[in-house]
């Protein structure tokens, strides 16, 4: 024999809605779908949790849309060598879920910046599912190609693929706008060797405090630069410039 329904004081049975029951009440159906799409949101985010990691920084070049140097179409790009690529791998750190980076920005991989805002849930389905490292790599170098055009373009004299690895690794770290106007790419293309690395070892601030990690990567820069030879040494002229830079303010 059946029961017979509770029904509430809108004459809404209480049991379990059926289709047919949404399809009736459309404010209750309305309500039914949001519900669902909050617990989704919730499940999501619960099962990918997304920590602040404050010591990553996103790429400045990624950072700095408005100044990058975007490579024509049908411009040939000069590759980063294999020791480049895991210099710049080493520098960036792998993490294959969705984080947000020291400036709360969503991140992923090596260091692709998703949005500059932090991670909600809202993010395309192939990050909320995590990354494969070979296609950490892809990402990242796509992301590299501008600090590569920008190298090619504003270096003046020949450099190997150690110089040309060191430069892009650089340029992609505080972007394409402060290389342009610092004291490291006068001194490339004045062939003042013995100024590189002090200009390298300046760029060790973000956000007004040093960072261990821009210190280490600075250094692998230096030994990419000068991969096979000593790094020369000298006493800093009276006018050059010695004092750290912040990656994100730049040089003034």
């Amino acid at each position: 024999m059946r029961t017979k329904e509770s029904i509430d004081v809108y004459g809404v049975p209480l049991s379990r809605p059926t289709e047919a029951t949404l399809m009736r009440y459309p404010t209750l159906s309305t309500l039914a779908k949001v519900a669902t799409a909050c617990f989704l949101l919730v499940f999501i985010m619960s099962c990918h949790p997304v920590n602040q990691d404050q010591d990553h920084l996103a790429p400045g070049e990624l950072l700095g849309a408005g100044d990058r140097d975007l490579p024509p179409a049908d411009f040939q790009l000069r590759p980063v060598y294999t020791q480049g690529i895991k210099a710049t791998k080493e520098s960036e750190g792998w993490v294959p879920r969705l984080y947000n980076d020291s400036a709360n920005f969503c991140t992923i991989g090596y260091g692709h910046l998703i949005k500059k805002a932090a991670c909600n849930g809202t993010e395309p389905q192939e990050f909320l599912s995590g990354l494969t490292e070979p296609r950490g790599e892809t990402l990242l170098v796509t992301d590299m190609a501008s600090a590569q055009y920008t190298v090619m373009k504003s270096v003046q004299v020949p450099m190997s693929d150690g110089q040309y690895a060191a430069l892009t690794d650089f340029v992609f770290n505080v972007g394409s706008s402060n290389f342009r106007n610092s004291t490291l790419l006068k001194s490339v293309n004045d062939k003042q060797d013995d100024r590189v690395a002090t200009q390298f070892r300046r760029w060790v601030l973000a956000g007004g405090k040093s960072f261990p990690g821009l210190v280490k990567r600075r250094e692998r820069e230096i030994t990419l630069y000068f991969e096979g030879r000593p790094v020369p040494r000298a006493l800093p002229s009276a006018e050059e410039p010695t004092e750290s830079i912040d990656i994100r303010v730049g040089e003034r």
